[in-house]
């Protein structure tokens, strides 16, 4: 008897993350990779050595262009939720090589950052003991692996008790600056900027231009909501009241204590020459000045560990996008079974950044990541540009107001500041696009009808 044909096995379903993490889930994570207090300890008293009593307003323009991003990020995340973040954003609007060029410039800042940050936390610890700097970072990025593999409710909680530590660290900066205030507000509207020894020259337009990019990886890591859009319940609604709440709790948690701390110092020479380390240690003593250091290596630690968490979500992503060969995505896509985290992709970016804390002297790169930053930048703003074509105007997402003002401010402020940039780091960004353009042509292309093909998960 002729047996009738069987229909072709259809394809297995492309792995999925569990939708498990509400709103104030992922404002905890995302607030806690921006880690304000980090960046208020670490980056801050660069910006306050270069602005004067203008560090406040520099800030505030700084945080201006953020939320600018930010709605690229709100509109472009809800029209297409993925965890693989920006590149599946501009893959959408710009199509897949400059959605591919995309990954490859966010792929190089996932590896470099949480291993430079990571390097940190030697600094702040050494009132308690003496650490070995690349010994104490190589154990940080081990340690935030580790807990990175653990299902993302696990990982909420833990980030959400670290927050709380830094952000009260933050706050007795603040509390110390005011109740020790030495100066008026008068100060913050007609700043100076300070040479260090007595001198100051007035603060202008080209001043503030010149802190602008510090001023906004100030706040940066707010994007890390649409790395976590598809663990996110509602994504269409809450990828958008996540990027605006963290990146609104960051800009207070950040500026009030500089506010406070301009207004504080002794002289304003102590902005050039002082650290938030030393102004609280001639406020209130050795001992709080101790706890607040050790408030600061709690925020390194909560930071790198919400990064390599971030971070294995877009290579998990990239993965079932099928960017890789095959065994490569395979591995790659693999799923815990009991904490249901992209465990493999979690320990293929996290192991390498354990290696590169230990043994480089990574911090060299700490110049290429803002270029990085400010091109990954621009090409959303690009993208958010073609988020209203006909194409897409029917799609549900959250619309940013005023559209298209806020990607022509990003454009514009990010346009001027990347011809700022040293002309090094320019280079060898410009390998990196060289090289991923280069595996594009050569792997992804030829293989255009199963490579590199781009998806967005049902809500």
């Amino acid at each position: 008897m002729i047996q009738p044909p069987t229909a072709p096995a259809a394809a297995p379903a492309p792995p999925s993350l569990a939708r498990m993490l509400g709103l104030f889930g992922a404002v905890m994570l995302t607030l806690s990779c921006i880690t304000p207090a980090s960046s208020l300890f670490i980056i801050v008293p660069e910006v306050l050595a270069g602005q004067g009593s203008g560090a406040v307003l520099t800030l505030l323009a700084g945080v201006t262009v953020s939320i600018a991003v930010g709605c690229c990020y709100a509109e472009l995340g809800t029209l297409r939720p993925s965890s693989g973040g920006e590149y599946a954003m501009v893959t959408a609007m710009l199509g897949r090589l400059c959605g591919w060029l995309t990954f490859g410039l966010s792929i190089t800042l996932l590896i470099v950052i949480p291993p430079i940050i990571a390097l940190g936390t030697a600094d702040y610890l050494s009132d308690l003991l003496a650490v070995d700097r690349a010994g104490a970072g190589a154990v940080v990025m081990l340690a935030a692996t580790a807990f990175a593999v653990l299902d993302i409710r696990s990982n909420a909680l833990i980030t959400g008790v670290f927050l709380a530590i830094e952000v009260v660290a933050a706050c007795v900066v603040a509390a110390l600056g005011f109740t020790h205030a030495q100066r008026g507000p008068e100060v913050l509207l007609s700043p100076v900027v300070p040479d260090g020894q007595g001198g100051a020259s007035p603060f202008g337009i080209a001043v503030l231009m010149a802190g602008l990019t510090v001023a906004m990886f100030v706040v940066n890591g707010f994007g890390t909501a649409t790395y976590l859009a598809e663990e996110i319940k509602e994504p269409r609604r809450d990828i958008a009241r996540a990027v605006f709440w963290s990146l609104g709790l960051a800009a207070v948690v950040i500026i009030v204590p500089v506010i406070a701390t301009v207004l504080g110092v002794g002289s304003l020479d102590d902005l050039v020459n002082g650290s938030f380390s030393d102004y609280v240690r001639t406020w209130a003593g050795d001992g709080v000045a101790t706890a607040v250091n050790l408030g600061i290596a709690i925020a390194i630690c909560n930071a790198v560990l919400v990064m390599v968490l971030q971070n294995g979500r877009v290579v998990f992503a990239s993965a079932r996008d099928r960017a890789w060969p095959a065994p490569v995505g395979a591995a790659l896509t693999r799923i815990h079974p009991r904490w249901g985290s992209p465990y493999v992709a979690t320990l293929a970016i996290g192991l390498p950044g354990v290696a590169m804390a230990a043994l480089l002297d990574i911090e060299q790169l700490l110049g290429l990541t803002s270029v990085i930053v400010t091109v990954v930048s621009l090409l959303l703003a690009a993208a958010a540009l073609r988020s209203r074509t006909a194409r897409h105007r029917e799609e549900r997402a959250w619309r940013m107001p005023l559209w298209p003002l806020p990607p022509l401010v990003v454009i514009a402020a990010l346009g001027y500041a990347l011809l700022e940039q040293s002309v090094t780091d320019l280079v060898v960004a410009g390998g990196v696009v060289a090289l991923f353009a280069a595996y594009y042509l050569l792997y992804l292309r030829p293989r255009h009808a199963t490579h590199w093909v781009v998806t967005v998960p049902e809500d």
